[in-house]
């Protein structure tokens, strides 16, 4: 959900960027859907984590903390880039797309 979500989010707003067309509220509400689905899956695994006692690898949790931020960081700078809002958000969500693909690569080799 997180990766696949955050790469068509960010694919959908940078097309956007060169396609008037594609700006709609529908891009808004599922990059809202995708972008809260990261604190959603990091709140899960941390459950999981504590619940279970399971062994993590700690550059898993790393990235999936630094997603978070990265998103806050992303909505936060939508006033002051609102001219380039589609740059935002499309560069913004192929990079959480990246932190989730690393996230699993890591856990992966652990």
């Amino acid at each position: 959900m997180v990766v696949i979500g955050n790469g068509l989010a960010g694919a959908w707003a940078l097309a956007a960027q060169r396609l008037p067309s594609l700006r709609t509220r529908a891009l808004w509400w599922f990059t809202a859907f995708v972008e809260v689905a990261i604190v959603v899956q990091v709140i899960l695994g941390v459950a999981l984590y504590k619940g279970q006692h399971l062994k993590v690898a700690q550059f898993h949790m790393f990235y999936g903390f630094v997603a978070i931020i990265a998103a806050t960081i992303i909505y936060s700078y939508r006033q002051q880039l609102r001219h380039r809002i589609y740059w935002l958000y499309g560069g913004g969500g192929i990079f959480l797309m990246g932190l989730g693909i690393r996230a699993m690569l890591v856990v992966h080799r652990g």
